[in-house]
């Protein structure tokens, strides 16, 4: 059990979030959630940048481009604390705290 697991478990508990969830995250808690997801699982940005008129694939390229260099193992680790930073202000919630419970369970 590890770092692994704890990534796979909230990829799948984001990922699954329904877009009317009580979970309010902000512009830039997508943006960096996105950018260590792809940097854990692709590597460095392997994509040119996207035109001017794709204004939200510029700002998801320019997000994942500046983790450059940043290892897989250390983008996952980043990506389970930006999991708990996003849900801890909703530990109150039983929902929620099951989340938080799961992912801390797998360390």
């Amino acid at each position: 059990m590890g770092v692994e697991e704890q990534f796979k478990k909230a990829v799948e508990l984001i990922q699954g979030m329904p877009k009317n969830s009580p979970v309010k995250v902000s512009q830039n808690d997508q943006l960096k959630v996105y950018s260590l997801y792809k940097q854990a699982t692709v590597g460095d940005v392997n994509t040119s940048r996207p035109g001017m008129l794709d204004v939200s694939g510029r700002y998801k390229w320019d997000a994942w481009n500046k983790l450059k260099g940043k290892s897989s193992e250390d983008a996952k680790k980043e990506y389970v604390q930006a999991f708990f930073e996003i849900f801890e202000p909703y530990k109150d919630d039983a929902e929620f705290a099951k989340y938080l419970e799961e992912v801390k369970s797998l360390a």
